[in-house]
């Protein structure tokens, strides 16, 4: 499928693209070469698990881009809870420095 494609489901056609952008809470410069890893394959589960096509994911020492598509039925703030949570929770788990910097 190329990527200016449209899906199709039963009921409807869709080519959606959202850009979002997670900063690190205070803009702390956390995201070290470790980090964006553990994120990278964290968002390879998320995809196959909830039907999110993730197109890019970019890291800085301060946010995260993500630039995704799903289903219009999945609404843009679902996508972030969903990713935000996993993410975090795993981050969290692999490495704990950044949990014990951030609390």
């Amino acid at each position: 499928m190329t990527e200016n494609s449209v899906k199709k489901g039963y009921h409807c056609a869709w080519q959606i693209h959202y850009h979002i952008v997670f900063p690190v809470k205070y803009r702390k410069a956390l995201l070290d070469s470790e980090v964006p890893q553990i994120i990278k394959e964290t968002a390879t589960a998320i995809a196959e698990r909830y039907a999110i096509d993730m197109e890019a994911i970019g890291c800085d020492h301060d946010h995260i881009h993500l630039l995704c598509g799903a289903h219009p039925k999945l609404a843009p703030g679902r996508i972030v809870q969903i990713f935000k949570s996993i993410t975090a929770r795993e981050v969290f788990r692999r490495k704990p420095s950044v949990k014990k910097e951030l609390w």
